[in-house]
């Protein structure tokens, strides 16, 4: 009978899902369509956004403090809801830490080769990501026979965060980018970046019908219940317990994070609170 209900606490636990800032929303909420009855603490490292210029060791050293924070808040898994995090830090934490830990490059670089019908895919992400050729050796690891073309769009997450989705410099801006990739004759293009979904009916126009984008909140959301269903660590239906369904916390400006946070998350978002980090 305890093991029974030690298995039932187990399970329904939260899942913690972390990023630089406002776009990890994107895959939290990919994952609360996926699995609406788990339990959701997000973490958004507003103090410190953005990540993708950063050092390997200085986003290591921040996902850990972040980890850290999650798992004292009794989380069963984590999810980097961050490419650039997911590049330099996955290994780590899955060494440091005894819960599961997903990233998001690897559940869209499997997509991405199960879509492709030419064998030629794109890729669009932040410096940090594109650097890193992450998403090259993924869906190389996969399949060798594939090409994979990349393009740095540094500019997006800035227009996203600033509000402008729907904007004619904003279409000019990803039209300029997705240009050398668009030569290459690419059937599907990643978006490696989770704030790029916002800029989806941007990205589809310039690259036309016949390229298939790739949403890495979507993946990576369906991934993170394939690991909690092969774990039998899935939610009770209807679980029920004293802490909220979904908790958001930030290390900088929550007014701010609660306004523009709405936009990623596509509902409204309450009760966001400050931490810092450093003082844990």
């Amino acid at each position: 009978m305890q093991e029974k209900i030690n298995s039932a606490l187990k399970r329904n636990k939260p899942i913690g899902i972390f990023d630089s800032g406002f776009g990890g929303l994107t895959v939290m909420s990919a994952i609360n369509k996926v699995l609406p009855d788990e339990k959701l603490i997000y973490f958004g490292d507003t103090a410190r956004v953005p990540y993708g210029s950063k050092s390997k060791n200085t986003i290591v050293k921040f996902s850990k403090e972040i980890a850290n924070f999650l798992v004292r808040n009794g989380v069963k898994m984590i999810v980097i809801a961050c490419n650039t995090a997911s590049v330099f830090s996955l290994s780590e934490l899955k060494k440091y830490l005894k819960v599961p830990v997903i990233g998001v490059i690897e559940p869209g670089a499997q997509t991405a080769v199960l879509t492709t019908r030419s064998r030629r895919i794109g890729i669009i992400g932040t410096e940090g990501t594109i650097k890193s050729c992450s998403y090259v050796k993924a869906i190389k690891k996969i399949s060798n026979s594939v090409s994979v073309y990349q393009q740095a769009c540094p500019l997006l997450v800035p227009l996203v965060e600033e509000g402008w989705i729907k904007n004619k410099l904003t279409d000019a801006i990803v039209k300029y980018y997705l240009k050398p990739l668009l030569k290459r004759n690419i059937d599907t293009l990643v978006l490696g970046c989770t704030h790029y979904p916002l800029l989806k009916n941007s990205i589809q126009k310039t690259s036309g019908k016949n390229a298939v984008l790739i949403d890495s909140a979507k993946t990576t959301a369906q991934k993170v219940k394939d690991v909690l269903t092969k774990r039998g660590m899935l939610a009770d239906e209807n679980s029920k317990g004293s802490s909220p369904k979904l908790s958001f916390y930030v290390s900088d400006n929550p007014k701010k994070f609660q306004q523009i946070g709405a936009k990623f998350f596509s509902k409204k978002i309450n009760g966001v609170k400050r931490i810092n980090l450093e003082n844990l």
